[in-house]
């Protein structure tokens, strides 16, 4: 599966952001998709994931809210609505793909065998 992740910039904060992720390659019932993110000089972390099949999504506290991941399948496409950005938003999003995924490893970073190049969402204040 390779990963093309698009729409970042720069927003105001209290602004809005869509990021896009569409997959090629396979795909099926088995997938999982997320967002993760990393400012500079922190480690990545979760935003938010959703699974392919089941309308199942999942979100880090600090975005609950405000975030909403969304997929068309259609498209073979993960979006990433962004309401209400602060600073503390700003970082590289990644978008990221795994399969068979477990609850547990949802969150984590080393649960994703599959990433797309990241996106640069800067907010500023």
């Amino acid at each position: 599966v390779q990963l093309q992740a698009y729409g970042g910039g720069l927003v105001q904060a209290g602004g809005s952001l869509r990021l896009s992720c569409a997959a090629s390659g396979p795909t099926n019932s088995a997938l999982s998709m997320a967002w993760f993110r990393q400012a500079p000089g922190k480690v990545r972390e979760f935003v938010a994931g959703i699974r392919w099949n089941v309308l199942y999504t999942r979100y880090a506290d600090s975005v609950k809210g405000r975030f909403t991941i969304s997929r068309d399948k259609a498209k073979n496409t993960v979006y990433l609505q962004m309401n209400s950005l602060k600073p503390e938003d700003t970082a590289v999003y990644y978008c990221a793909a795994a399969f068979g995924l477990i609850s547990s490893s949802q969150k984590k970073v080393e649960g994703y065998g599959y990433w797309g190049q990241g996106t640069q969402v800067t907010v500023s204040s």
